[in-house]
């Protein structure tokens, strides 16, 4: 077990550093890092037990830690061991566990070090916001999901759309490369980097108002920062796919994004990230529904060494706001759906046979979807939650039917769908566990009164936009969210087999669910919207472990080791969908650790 790295001293800010305390800053680098060993591919590739180096701590997305210190039989005693305030406005956040170290990105750029055991502060990294800033690239912007680890230094990518690098130990910075200018090909970063190979992988939320460059995702050095290559994810006249947008000229082609992270296979040196809906949404708008209007709502399977498209999987054409941008599952697995469980299936697949797929839920439609992950085909899909937008997948081809009542063909046609752009599935994760061969995702049961407008101020885009959760403009749609009919649960916790397809256990809740980590004890812990974190048995869903931490559980669930005892740490935040008003959870914003009580 690594043994903890010594506490570099007391609190100060990133310019503090660089400014005021230079001599002391290299006097505590110096005495620590002799300490500190270099994060390496490898062990990015296959990292030790008691790390958290990355989003879903491994680069195949399973959000699963081996650890198994707390289990099945002993997660009734956790407590908590510290608990510690963080930036206001900060959610969707994964904390990094590595060195006896938690690295802690928070909202508008803010990055803290924090002693894993005690919670003490170690450094801090702020870095300066544009006062202009977030009306160019919007508020979701704000978002921190996810930072990076590689070789001394923790990566990000910025609000104002750099990429950069700090050192480690003391958060001073080592390196930072503009990707754009904001006010030209605005675009926003909700969610930082991974590592493969070397390269620093980031997408982008690209704003409508920014053009078809804005949409990309772009590869740099690690240890540089040099840009390597960049991927736009809408074809330009004479690339492959221009054609898929009609008469529709480039620059009116928008906001194709890539805004969660994505997996990657280092044996088959391929990325696979997922992408968003256009703006707008309704595709009548935007040189027809007939066409598909490439790459947006894909699978896209890209080389690492150039950022070629080697295949893509469209999972259908969105008129909607239902984005497919969510983490893909990399899983070596026996391909046997069941016929009586799962919808649509490849007639050519050998039941039983291993592949190498992609699966998991890419999408709001909360559908899931396996795919070979060499050669992107079709191999089965279903739904989990409650969808009416899709008809029918061809099994042989994996062509998507639309079902058409759902289709818009006019300004302010209004369509009854399910789900809503809330999801279904969203950017909550969900986790795989290879001790049971299951996935486990935190869906919400959400239909919606859709109305496709460009005005807002119409008296039927006034109603169904009361209360601020169903207008969105760069989409040219409203919408009145409720609970799915039929149904008084707007949260599960589904568990589905990657062999079969079946689902072996259903969670299901008032409050809705938020993102989820597997561990080698048995273990699903996830937490809701009203403020609940609790354990699941990874084999009934039965509850074994619950806690009130008092607001939203709104960030990625990760568990780390030092010094051979095993930490749980989660944190609070705002978001939620008003679909529950008698939950009233507060909006404190605190990151929380949890353990088993010391023997000593």
């Amino acid at each position: 077990m690594r043994r903890r790295a010594p506490v570099a001293g007391a609190g100060f800010t990133a310019s503090a550093v660089v400014l005021l305390l230079a001599p002391l800053a290299a006097e505590l680098q110096a005495q620590s890092s002799d300490d500190f060993v270099p994060v390496t591919d490898a062990m990015l590739q296959n990292p030790a037990p008691e790390d958290w180096l990355m989003w879903r701590r491994t680069l195949d997305s399973w959000g699963y830690s081996p650890l198994d210190q707390v289990n099945r039989e002993n997660v009734g005693e956790l407590q908590m061991v510290w608990t510690r305030d963080l930036e206001p406005r900060t959610g969707e956040i994964t904390p990094l566990a590595y060195g006896g170290l938690l690295y802690v990105p928070q909202a508008s750029d803010v990055i803290q070090a924090l002693d894993a055991v005690t919670g003490d502060f170690v450094w801090e990294y702020s870095r300066d916001i544009p006062e202009d800033l977030y009306t160019m690239v919007g508020g979701n912007a704000r978002n921190n999901r996810n930072i990076a680890i590689y070789d001394r230094t923790i990566i990000n990518t910025s609000d104002d759309n750099f990429v950069f690098a700090i050192d480690a130990l003391t958060g001073e910075t080592v390196w930072e490369t503009k990707i754009f200018d904001y006010k030209v090909n605005s675009a926003t970063h909700s969610s930082g980097p991974i590592i493969a190979d070397g390269k620093v992988i980031s997408g982008r939320s690209c704003r409508p108002w920014g053009g078809p460059n804005a949409c990309i995702i772009a590869a740099h050095d690690a240890r540089t920062g040099e840009e390597l290559w960049r991927r736009r994810l809408i074809p330009a006249p004479g690339e492959p796919g221009d054609e898929t947008w009609g008469d529709v000229p480039f620059e009116g082609r928008q906001h194709v994004g890539a805004w969660m992270v994505p997996s990657y296979d280092p044996e088959l040196r391929l990325l696979f990230m997922g992408t968003s809906v256009t703006s707008p949404a309704p595709k009548f708008l935007l040189g027809g529904p007939e066409e598909t209007h490439l790459y947006h709502n894909s699978t896209l399977a890209l080389e690492i060494d150039t950022g070629e498209i080697r295949w893509y999987y469209q999972h259908l054409n969105d008129h909607w706001d239902l984005d497919h941008p969510f983490e893909r599952l990399l899983v070596e697995t026996r391909v046997t759906p069941n016929p009586s469980e799962v919808s649509w299936i490849n007639p050519r697949l050998q039941s039983g046979e291993v592949r190498k797929v992609i699966t998991g839920i890419p999408g709001k439609t909360g559908i899931v979807y396996t795919l070979d992950r060499e050669t992107g085909e079709f191999l089965w899909a279903t739904p989990t939650n409650y969808q009416n937008v899709i008809l029918d997948i061809d099994g042989a081809t994996g062509a998507v039917t639309i079902n058409p009542e759902v289709i818009f063909r006019e300004l302010e046609q209004e369509v009854f769908v399910c789900p809503t752009w809330a999801g279904g599935k969203d950017w909550e994760a969900g986790a795989y566990s290879p001790l049971t061969h299951t996935m486990y995702y935190p869906l919400r049961n959400t239909c919606g009164q859709m109305l496709a407008t460009s005005n807002f101020e119409s008296e039927r885009a006034r109603e169904l936009t009361r209360g601020g959760q169903g207008g969105l403009a760069i989409y040219s749609l409203a919408s009145r969210h409720q609970i799915t009919p039929g149904t008084d649960y707007l949260g599960t916790v589904r568990a589905i087999s990657v062999e079969t397809g079946e689902t072996t256990w259903l969670h299901e809740q008032r409050a809705h669910t938020m993102s989820l980590v597997a561990t080698g004890g048995g273990l699903v812990f996830g937490g809701d919207a009203n403020g609940r974190f609790k354990a699941f048995d990874d084999r009934t869903g039965e509850v074994l472990w619950e806690i009130n931490l008092g607001s939203s559980v709104s960030g990625y669930p990760i568990t780390y080791a030092v010094d051979g005892r095993q930490y749980v740490a989660v944190n609070t935040g705002s978001g939620s969908i008003n679909l529950t008003p008698e939950l009233r959870p507060s909006r404190g914003t605190s990151l929380f650790v949890f353990a088993l009580p010391s023997r000593e």
